[in-house]
């Protein structure tokens, strides 16, 4: 009772505190060194002809209550030139944010210096700062930004980030380095996605109000983790929202090749679909039974116990087999966020709420998937088909996500608490034209296709920064545990052979396919920093260590259904009518048999360990020279418990990666003048294979028709005297070195040349299986290395005339030179099937890599009208995809020349009101891969078209 009493009371305080102050205004900021970018600690900021002030934390934030009116402010600091704030507008129960001020070292000639405080909003002096004076090249975007600019979510703030793209609306790509060599981190903590076998997680499900800064790292330094390589991207989430915000979004898509379309593709499926799971609905008919009844047992005793149990699973598969044709609606998507900061006495509480629901679909008119191959008379180069699959898909997807996070701060210490639940579903019906030529077997048949995946995550984070001895200390740690799942349940693929609707092996037996993935994810890190002086100048030394552990348990049951003499009509809906199944009176009627039994390559279980240390020092040995030089230790160790499919090959937690590596990085920064640096920078960093690829799993995309086959299965050939792979699959070692010229200029302009250059040791790419059609394998290839060059632009076009002072052109280019040593076998299977005339060197582009990357665009930005405008252009090279051997020829992608349109504008004197159009694939282009062989046509290996993509989203600001 009496800590109820006391509760209540605490209440009645804090209301009785929330009325007085919303008599008052509120001024908050944040304070930066002019030099370095960093916070600055125990700044006195003053309200001129008062005796009303405050003493910025060790953040560099300070917070003054006061009456309405209009103040001037001055910030003093030891050492430091005197900063005035002029025109400080304060309004009854509003608060009135002052963020990016930057004071300036003392200098004699300028005592004092004197801004209006309108000024400030429209600058990203602070970001700039840290920018110009990072340990590591790095590129990013700052909240200011999100504001002027109206974007809703990262994913469309982060594009504006020269040399980064977003692949599917969603990842991140990096110098137009594939998702092997990217990685995306939450507050610095490795999260996993929607995918687990991502490095990047999906950006398009952060409000851009609940950031702070998206910072992208092109360059290693040793408190990173040293499994990137193309570059890193951190989300910095808000610890104390600068002001009370309650906003709601809404918005649309419509694709007039897609939405509203009365052909579009649909299943019956669960009335939880629309929030992206399944509620049972498509559940294994075999559920909770462990000794599962087989054809064979049970063919002679129909009647008997066993039989009637078979006959039960039988009959509780869904008889759906083909999708129905129902009219899309188009895309929708809700948003909601709340966030505040309050004073508990001394201290302070932050939090933050964002919840999103998305709904969308796509219809994909004339989907292609082909496998070609090279004739075997090699005067001939013309490629053979061997399987063609063409026809139409829907896809219906649903994301709901939730984020919330709490921030307490006393004096000296700062705790973090972030959890974030995602929740996704995805449908896929397909009907598809198959015709198969491959091995003498020539058939047409119709194919059909359902689909559903679930994806869940959950990730928690806890987090704490601690400042000791004035400031000389720093201690941060973190710690974070993720949940994930994925499950796919009742895969389902049926063909009937044309023109007589057979069903058999040759064509292909009907599949049922449930899949299942649960992973356990945690993350720990300790940083320390200590600042010193060296060389009579400021220096930092920092040291720390990290812990990532994750378990994964995977499963694939895979059900084939003979037909026995069962006729069919053509519809694959009647396939497994009750009348057709198997029974005590129908001997000859479709029955089921279970692949996964007696032995299962694709049930397996897998734990890693990674433990790192590391120490780096920040030291300037020079006047304009800044040095970084660092030395990361990580121990890896991966375990898998999983069989060969003849169980020849049995591993009880087995050992199968045990990696001790040291990472050093050096980065050295000359300043040229005040706003040009030049930097250098060597690393050595890692890419290891996931769980996925470290397997014997076989995993097939009915759709597609490919196969996913893991790289601990061996390859051979000639009688197995030629072993072509020996399931080996190991890390790749990457070297990196980089060199950047880059200059600062006012208005958040910028300038950068630079060149870099990557060396590969076995480098991992996805390899055609030869004695597989259309399955692929992650190998090891031989060693590789990339040399390129980079130009980095963002210039207003004042200089052609004042009055396109708010026109921005932006240019990120990027030419590269990528060479693979080809391993012995590749380069014999290669020239033993080379055409006439063809010679087959040593080398080959290296898969991933495109040959030239542009991203430009023409930005109009208008702070005072609101209005912010641009046309955005990327393109990538013909890129490598997957590696050809013998017969099989290299795919690459087609160059998708992508050409958007975005405009944003902010209503109302308070700037409550938001809405914008995105205008996506103008040119509607096709994304295409395709067969390439010596004097041949290229022939599609895939082809899809995206349409063109129109959003609108509107916002509002209570």
């Amino acid at each position: 009772m009496k800590n109820l009493i006391i509760g209540w009371l605490c209440m009645g305080l804090i209301c009785l505190s929330a009325n007085v102050s919303a008599q008052n205004g509120t001024i908050r900021g944040t304070i930066f060194d002019g030099g370095t970018g960093e916070p600055l600690f125990g700044v006195a900021v003053s309200v001129v002809g008062s005796q009303t002030g405050a003493v910025t934390d060790f953040d560099g934030d300070f917070e003054i209550p006061i009456a309405p009116g209009t103040y001037e402010l001055k910030a003093s600091f030891i050492s430091f030139n005197a900063l005035n704030l002029k025109d400080v507008l304060v309004k009854a129960g509003e608060v009135t944010v002052l963020d990016n001020l930057k004071m300036e070292e003392f200098t004699s000639d300028l005592e004092t210096v004197t801004i209006s405080a309108e000024a400030i909003r429209t600058t990203e002096a602070a970001l700039m700062t840290v920018k110009r004076n990072a340990a590591q090249l790095m590129d990013g975007i700052s909240a200011s930004s999100f504001r002027q600019m109206g974007d809703g979510n990262a994913a469309s703030a982060i594009k504006r980030v020269t040399g980064v793209s977003i692949e599917g609306g969603k990842y991140v790509y990096i110098r137009g380095l594939g998702d092997r060599y990217t990685k995306t981190v939450l507050n610095g903590v490795d999260i996993p996605g929607l995918d687990p076998d991502r490095n990047t997680i999906q950006m398009d499900i952060f409000p851009t109000n609940i950031i702070d800064n998206i910072i992208v790292s092109k360059s290693f330094t040793s408190n990173l983790s040293a499994d990137f390589t193309g570059g890193v991207v951190d989300i910095e989430t808000k610890d104390f929202p600068e002001e009370k915000t309650m906003r709601f979004s809404l918005g649309g898509g419509y694709n007039p090749s897609m939405h509203f379309n009365r052909n579009f593709l649909t299943t019956q499926g669960s009335n939880t679909d629309f929030l992206g799971f399944d509620n049972g609905f498509r559940e294994i008919p075999t559920k909770g039974i462990t000794d599962i009844p087989q054809f064979a047992e049970v063919i002679g005793n129909p009647s008997g116990e066993r039989g009637q149990l078979y006959q039960s699973i039988l009959r509780d598969f869904n008889p759906e087999f083909g999708g129905v044709k129902n009219q899309n609606l188009a895309n929708i998507s809700l948003g909601f966020s709340l966030g505040n900061q309050v004073s508990l006495g001394k201290n302070k509480l932050g939090y933050n709420l964002a919840l999103t629901y998305k709904n969308t679909s796509e219809y994909y008119k004339d989907a292609a998937y082909n496998l070609f191959a090279k004739p075997r008379e090699t005067g001939e180069t013309a490629l053979e088909p061997l399987e063609q699959s063409l026809g139409n898909f829907g896809v219906s997807n649903v994301l709901v996500g939730g984020l919330a996070g709490l921030a307490y701060k006393t004096d000296f210490s700062k705790y973090k608490l972030n959890l974030i639940r995602l929740q996704n579903g995805e449908s896929k019906v397909g009907v598809f034209d198959f015709i198969n030529t491959n091995l003498g077997a020539v058939f047409e048949a119709d194919q059909y296709n359902i689909e559903y995946s679930q994806r869940s995550l959950t990730n928690l984070m806890l987090s704490g920064a601690h400042f000791l001895r004035e400031g000389n200390w720093e201690v941060n740690w973190k710690l974070s545990p993720t949940l994930s799942t994925i499950d796919d349940p009742d895969v389902r693929v049926l063909r009937f052979r044309k023109p007589n609707n057979t069903i058999s092996s040759e064509v292909g037996l009907p599949q049922r396919i449930w899949r299942s993935l649960e992973e356990q994810n945690l993350v720990g890190k300790l940083d320390l920093t200590k600042n010193h002086s060296l060389f009579g100048k400021t220096a930092k030394f920092k040291f720390g260590s990290s812990y990532t552990y994750k378990q994964r348990d995977f499963l694939i049951q895979n059900f084939q259904f003979s037909t026995g003499n069962t006729n069919f009509s053509g519809d694959p809906n009647e396939v497994m009518n009750q009348e057709n199944l198997f029974s005590e009176n129908n001997i000859n009627g479709v029955r089921y048999n279970p692949l996964f039994i007696p032995n299962n390559p694709n049930s397996f279980g897998a734990n890693l360990n990674n433990i790192g240390v590391y120490a780096h020092s920040e030291f300037s040995p020079l006047d304009n020279l800044k040095a970084i030089v660092g030395l990361r230790a990580e121990k890896y160790e991966q375990y898998y418990t999983g069989s060969n499919q003849t169980q020849t090959i049995v591993f009880d937690n087995e050992k199968v990666l045990d990696d001790l590596d040291l990472f050093p990085t050096i980065n050295l920064i000359t300043s040229l003048k005040e706003n040009q640096n030049l930097r250098f920078s060597f690393s050595r960093t890692i890419a290891r294979p996931s769980f996925k690829e470290m397997s014997f799993a076989e995993i097939l995309d009915p759709i597609t028709g490919r196969t996913f086959i893991g790289g601990l299965f061996q390859e051979t050939t000639n009688g197995g005297s030629e072993v072509l792979w020996d399931g080996q699959l190991e890390a790749t070692r990457i070297n990196n070195f980089d060199l950047r010229w880059e200059q600062f200029l006012p208005a958040g302009q910028l300038l950068s040349l630079s060149a870099f250059y990557k060396t590969f040791d076995k480098p991992i790419e996805m390899v055609q299986f030869l004695s597989d059609p259309g399955a692929f394998q992650p190998r090891n290839v031989g060693n590789g290395t990339v040399a390129g060059l980079e130009l980095e632009t963002r210039k207003s076009l004042s200089f052609l005339d004042p009055k396109l002072e708010n026109f921005f052109f932006t240019f990120n280019g990027t030419i590269t030179s990528s060479s693979i040593e080809m391993s012995a076998s590749e380069l014999r299977s290669r020239r033993l099937t080379a055409r006439e005339g063809e010679v087959i060197s040593s080398r080959r582009d290296m898969a991933g890599q495109a040959p030239y990357i542009i991203n430009s665009g023409l930005a109009y930005n208008n702070f005072v009208t609101g209005l912010e405008a641009g046309v955005y252009y990327n393109v990538q090279g013909a890129t490598l995809n997957y590696i050809g051997f013998g017969n099989r020829t290299d795919t690459y992608t087609v160059p998708f020349h992508a050409l958007n349109i975005s405009i944003n504008k902010t209503f109302g004197a308070d700037e409550r009101v938001q809405a914008g159009i995105n205008i996506q694939n103008l040119l509607n282009q096709s994304r295409q891969e395709v067969f390439r062989s010596y004097n041949a046509e290229d022939q599609i290996f895939s082809s899809l078209n995206p349409g063109t993509l129109i959003n609108l989203n509107f916002s509002y600001a209570f």
